[in-house]
């Protein structure tokens, strides 16, 4: 990733760029806009627009382009291609300025078979332009935002779930990152906690000594909780395992693995002195035994036939098996409370994924809906369009409720889709150089899904919700003459 941090440090960073263009944006907007519906924009300012993001997408495309291999990119160059996919965004944004003037216009221009409420509500919106076309762009930029947010927290979500290597067997706690002399104390604080519950226990040699295993025609997986070999207990070959009734042997090493196989002996390879050295060897009896889950494969080795080769060791690691006993979240809590900073405490939940963007995407789809008061603001008809309501529905008041609801729904409906034809190519472009890894232990990009139902669920839902606010809270004057708050 470009930056470790969490999912939603990276997209607020991202967006900052565009959001700078997108503020200009909602200033070209007014000034652009004309003030009598019946003058048309000036075509400079939409074919500016057009241009500026023509070149937008081109940039965005170029950066995804520069991003697209699945290999290590140097910091320096994943900055310069996020920045150039970023400004691209930001054109884009910038260039969709003109745009909610011109499509007010076709709107008011191509009204007349449209039903009353409808053609009056797209006249009143394209009479006073200036003031509702940065409302309406206001509520396209943050549609985009909230669009592209969307769909680089899907793909992120992804790809940070591919990377994910889990710690421990699922529902495990471990204790860990504490000092030899600790041990004692922070075992007792878990008995005191759980009591009754057995504590497994690996081990690892005191000072740094070379120690590994090799086992013929076994292959470990490289990205198992315990890759090599681990040194503990009985109770902690079983908690490996998984399964209770493992034989265990202090002579004797196991082979754990995911599959079937055949093992009479493994070979162990030390140096106790230190001196780095040639390293000694030593082939012990060892047994096969199946694990059921596949990140736990490793070769076990008894704690005893290490001392016996003339190691020290010391606990590395505590833990609880989830077989006997699954923690709570209260216990945990409990548990960090007893040992303070002497030890650490991880329960492994698996992969749990990001959801603080759901707050922020939400916030931005609220920007939207505001977009739609500013487009009421102010005189929301002209004399004779009042006159044409009251005289429509003999002055009734659903009459004009329909019209603020249809000219809430067609301000937001403008919004919205053009907020989801500029934030889609965002999302999906921006989304390259973020999963572009920059360390050799990332993981390959995986394929990732455009979350199609919740982005037509935002342009459809959005308009028909603002329609719905807009025709509730419409009120009238007291002079008789309507007035709305959508």
């Amino acid at each position: 990733m470009i930056f470790d941090l969490s999912i939603l440090l990276r997209i607020g960073l991202a967006m900052a760029i565009p959001a700078v263009f997108a503020c200009a944006s909602v200033a070209i907007a007014g000034q652009s806009a004309p003030w009598n519906r019946h003058v048309r924009i000036r075509r400079r300012h939409v074919v500016g627009g057009l241009f500026l993001s023509f070149i937008g997408v081109g940039m965005m495309a170029f950066g995804a382009w520069s991003a697209r291999a699945d290999t290590r990119y140097g910091a320096i160059y994943s900055i310069g291609i996020m920045l150039v996919t970023l400004i691209g965004g930001g054109l884009l944004l910038f260039g969709f300025g003109p745009f909610a003037s011109w499509l007010l216009e076709i709107l008011g221009r191509y009204a007349e078979r449209l039903p009353l409420p409808v053609r009056l509500a797209a006249r009143d919106l394209a009479g006073r332009r200036p003031t509702t076309a940065p409302a309406i762009t206001v509520t396209m930029m943050a549609t985009s935002f909230g669009i592209a947010l969307t769909i680089v927290a899907v793909g992120m979500t992804a790809q940070d779930r591919a990377a994910y290597s889990p710690s421990a067997r699922p529902g495990t706690l471990v204790v860990r990152y504490f000092s030899a002399e600790q041990a004692d104390a922070v075992r007792a604080a878990i008995q005191r906690e759980l009591p009754g519950v057995p504590i497994a226990q690996s081990e690892s040699p005191r000072e740094y000594r070379h120690f590994n295993t090799y086992a013929e025609n076994v292959g470990l997986l490289e990205e198992s909780v315990y890759p090599h070999e681990v040194i503990g207990d009985e109770a902690l070959l079983r908690y490996i395992t998984g399964d209770q009734s493992t034989p265990y042997d202090e002579g004797k090493a196991v082979v754990v693995m995911n599959a079937d196989v055949k093992v009479d002996s493994v070979e162990i390879g030390y140096d106790v002195t230190g001196n780095n050295g040639p390293l000694a060897t030593k082939t012990i009896p060892a047994i096969a035994a199946r694990t059921v889950d596949p990140n736990m494969q490793t070769i076990f080795v008894p704690a005893k036939v290490v001392r016996d080769l003339g190691y020290q060791l010391e606990p590395g690691e505590l833990i609880v098996d989830p077989s006997l006993h699954r923690i709570s979240a209260g216990e945990q809590a409990r548990l960090d409370s007893r040992l303070g900073d002497v030890a650490e405490t991880y329960v492994e939940r698996g992969f749990q994924a990001e959801t603080t963007w759901l707050v922020v995407a939400a916030a931005t789809l609220l920007i939207a809906l505001c977009g739609v008061w500013a487009a009421g603001d102010g005189k929301d008809t002209s004399s004779r369009a009042s006159r044409v309501l009251r005289r429509a529905g003999d002055g009734s008041a659903a009459t004009f409720r329909w019209f603020a609801a249809c000219r809430a729904g067609l301000s937001t409906l403008c919004g919205t889709v053009l907020g989801a034809v500029a934030g889609c190519p965002i999302g999906m472009l921006l989304l390259w150089p973020l999963t572009a890894s920059n360390s050799w232990e990332s993981p390959p990009r995986v394929p990732w899904e455009t979350p199609w139902p919740v982005i037509a669920a935002v342009a459809v839902g959005l308009p028909v919700l603002a329609a719905a606010l807009g025709g509730l809270l419409a009120r009238e004057q007291a002079g008789g003459e309507p007035t709305a708050t959508p």
